[in-house]
């Protein structure tokens, strides 16, 4: 099972580090925020949709690639990812995604799914000015906990820091397109719960293995804990 911390040499910050996102008073937006609030909505997507080119353009490490050796010659037999950036993926493995997926959008209302991209060119369809700029802004090269190349520093769930006067009023969140449903990326925030058929799968694989190899988190979700207590 694999946490934040395999892929801090990718360029993507983790939380609990002595570096981490933590560590400079970041709170990650919660469940019954995002739920209950269209600012805590706008501020969100706002700052995902700024760090997504960005994020995207991350690329697996030797921890991701050194598990996927390990599964391709039978050494690794299931892999669980508390991660949400398909970096293991990218270098050719197939893991439960234990706490989602910020490449799936999902609708609160409805249930009904789209892919990341699909929504992304919804979103400067709605804000043209808005993204314009964001997509002038030069990226550069992944640097792990900032992106002082664009000016915003990045956060673990590839959100970028954006002063909240460039979002709180102009900025406009698309609806779900088939019931107009409050749209949601489908990973599992602070306060939610995992999926009980993953959860389940999860704990069936982690009951039955020989041996559990953590690398690159701490234990400190729940749902990870329960895995190796």
């Amino acid at each position: 099972m694999t946490g934040a911390g395999i892929s801090t040499e990718s360029g993507i910050p983790d939380y609990r580090s002595p570096n981490g996102a933590y560590s400079t008073g970041f709170k990650p937006i919660t469940h019954q925020e995002f739920v209950r609030s269209i600012r805590a909505r706008r501020r969100y997507w706002a700052r995902s949709y700024a760090g997504w080119r960005r994020f995207t353009a991350a690329q697996p490490g030797p921890g991701h690639i050194s598990l996927a050796a390990l599964e391709k010659v039978g050494r690794i037999n299931f892999m669980i990812t508390q991660n949400v950036d398909r970096l293991h993926h990218r270098a050719g493995s197939n893991p439960l995604e234990l706490h989602g997926t910020v490449y799936s959008v999902i609708c609160l209302d409805c249930g009904s799914s789209l892919c990341r991209n699909e929504f992304q060119d919804q979103v400067k369809a709605l804000n043209p000015k808005w993204a314009t700029a964001i997509e002038n802004l030069n990226i550069g090269s992944p640097t792990p906990g900032s992106d002082k190349s664009i000016g915003m520093k990045q956060r673990p769930d590839g959100d970028v820091e954006i002063d909240e006067k460039f979002w709180e009023e102009d900025f406009h969140i698309p609806p779900c397109r088939k019931c107009n449903g409050v749209l949601k990326p489908d990973v599992v925030f602070f306060g939610d719960n995992v999926p009980k058929d993953r959860a389940d799968e999860a704990m069936e694989a982690a009951k039955g293995c020989d041996a559990f190899l953590i690398l690159g988190s701490s234990l400190m979700t729940m749902s990870a804990f329960r895995l190796v207590r």
